[in-house]
């Protein structure tokens, strides 16, 4: 299989590497193609073997898979300066925040087009993406997508589209959420007289034991809350001025604002 990367930013970079990390491609067929020829000489270094383009050089993709990685933003100047014509049996795989299939399917003319909302997270292989497709799109194909976002961490499907607003909200937002929250942390322990380098060691290494438990436990959210939260105890009054504050409301508030967002960008 070819593959063809338009858009060689992070998100573009980070699933190109994962394909070629776990073999799901050779090389020298990879094409990345960058907006910017200045970066040309750069990418080609990273990816020794693969072809690195500019977009104002393209006459054709010849692709099984286009990935469309730039930013949604960028899009518009995209289908204006690329006059490449798809042929009915490339897939575009788009992973542009908030750009509907419609949308994709009505500016390139072109049917077969899968969405995904990937995260921060997948340039570590440890992301996240939920990802739904058009009409018509086999279930060979959809097969073919999902191990490509494998490699990147894990991917969900979903029937409804819609629900990638929600999506993009949660975990493509979410890994924003935690850095806030432990920046407050480091904060916090930087107040009470620890060193900043020792209060993020501390923050950083609890946030990390704290995600295995929820992994290897069977218990509740709630269950490992009380477990932490002795009566009358540390935690317990920490919990307390946080509800004072109503941070779980705020929290959410924030979250369905992302998603409100989200939909207006789609719209």
């Amino acid at each position: 299989m070819k593959i063809a990367v338009l858009g060689a930013g992070k998100m573009g970079v980070s699933f190109s590497k994962s394909f070629l990390k776990y073999e799901l491609i050779k090389a020298e067929n990879l094409h990345l193609i960058t907006r910017k020829k200045d970066k040309i000489e750069k990418i080609s270094k990273e990816f020794p073997g693969s072809k690195v383009s500019c977009f104002e050089e393209l006459k054709e993709i010849a692709a099984d898979l286009v990935i469309l990685a730039v930013k949604p933003q960028d899009f518009a100047f995209v289908v204006e300066n690329i006059s490449v014509q798809f042929n009915e049996n490339q897939m575009l795989l788009s992973i542009m925040a908030g750009i509907k299939i419609e949308k994709i399917q009505k500016l390139f003319n072109h049917q077969k087009v899968v969405r995904a909302m990937p995260n921060s997270p997948t340039l570590l292989g440890m992301g996240i993406t939920g990802y739904t497709a058009a009409e018509g799109i086999s279930f060979q194909d959809l097969m073919q997508i999902e191990r490509f976002l494998n490699s990147t961490g894990r991917s969900v499907y979903l029937e409804d589209e819609n629900l990638l607003d929600g999506v993009t909200a949660l975990s493509g937002s979410g890994p924003a959420y935690f850095y806030y929250i432990v920046d407050a942390m480091i904060k916090a322990g930087t107040e009470m007289g620890i060193d900043e380098n020792l209060a993020k060691l501390f923050v950083k290494q609890t946030m990390l034991g704290a995600y295995h438990l929820i992994n290897n436990s069977e218990k509740s959210l709630e269950e490992l809350i009380k477990d932490v939260a002795s009566k009358g105890g540390t935690t317990e009054a920490a919990l307390k001025t946080f509800e004072e504050n109503h941070l779980k409301e705020t929290l959410r508030k924030g979250i369905l604002a992302a998603e409100n967002r989200s939909k207006e960008l789609s719209n």
